[in-house]
């Protein structure tokens, strides 16, 4: 018999606790199948930190570490230095890593740390209620934006990607999304090739994910996925920021 699906080796046979219609789920499992390919389940720990995806230890079978709010990198970094033999990543939101996290992330990029950060960006605070994150959109309602975000109050969005791209330690930026099929693709090819720039020992690597968040949001899974193509990616374009002709 052809076997047309595999559930991945790395991830746990369990049901998640995200809303309908948030793609962390997916993410997960682009991880784990990055994981399983690389034949590195074994010698691989994770660093979750605040977040939606807080208890992500409870969906990888790999070691996983719970980090405090903003501080995964600088956890990864230790795993790293102590072990450099480890695969060492981090999952992180827009509300940790470029708000309470940005000065974990800038100096970590920057002192180019053998690490992979996978770095999810759904625009908003998910887990506390859908507060303005520093990567909400501009006129984008949140609860404590309700007019929407005025950049004369608020500021603009950080672009994690074009900033940490300029930074000599990260070898490897790249901006996708999975919104749909083609983007997921694209994402999983990322994600490997940021784990392979780690194996490789060549410095830091980040791959920023267009995510959604249909709750906080205040839209069905269906709209949500068709603001991420019409809206984020018109203000966070995708595409490789630094490390395209790597060869890894």
């Amino acid at each position: 018999m052809t076997v047309i699906f595999e559930k991945p080796h790395a991830l746990e046979d369990v049901s998640m606790h995200y809303c309908p219609g948030c793609t962390h789920g997916i993410i997960h499992r682009l991880i784990a199948e990055v994981i399983d390919e690389l034949s590195i389940e074994g010698s691989t720990i994770g660093v979750s930190s605040v977040g939606c995806s807080y208890n992500s230890y409870e969906y990888f079978t790999c070691d996983m570490v719970q980090a405090a709010h903003g501080r995964a990198p600088a956890v990864a970094t230790g795993i790293k230095r102590v072990d450099p033999s480890k695969t060492v990543f981090t999952y992180q939101g827009d509300g940790d890593l470029a708000a309470i996290g940005t000065a974990e992330i800038v100096h970590v990029a920057t002192r180019g740390e053998k690490i992979t950060t996978i770095f999810v960006n759904n625009a908003i605070y998910g887990m506390t209620s859908g507060q303005m994150a520093p990567t909400t959109l501009l006129n984008q309602v949140t609860t404590t934006t309700p007019y929407g975000r005025d950049k004369d109050l608020h500021g603009y969005p950080i672009k994690v990607c074009e900033m940490l791209a300029t930074l000599e330690g990260a070898v490897f930026v790249e901006r996708v999304s999975v919104n749909d099929i083609k983007g997921i693709v694209n994402t999983k090819k990322a994600i490997k090739k940021a784990f392979k720039v780690q194996l490789a020992g060549l410095g830091f690597g980040i791959v920023e994910v267009l995510s959604t968040c249909p709750t906080n949001w205040g839209m069905s899974p269906e709209k949500a996925l068709k603001w991420v193509e019409t809206d984020l990616k018109a203000k966070y374009p995708l595409g490789v920021y630094k490390g395209k002709d790597l060869e890894v």
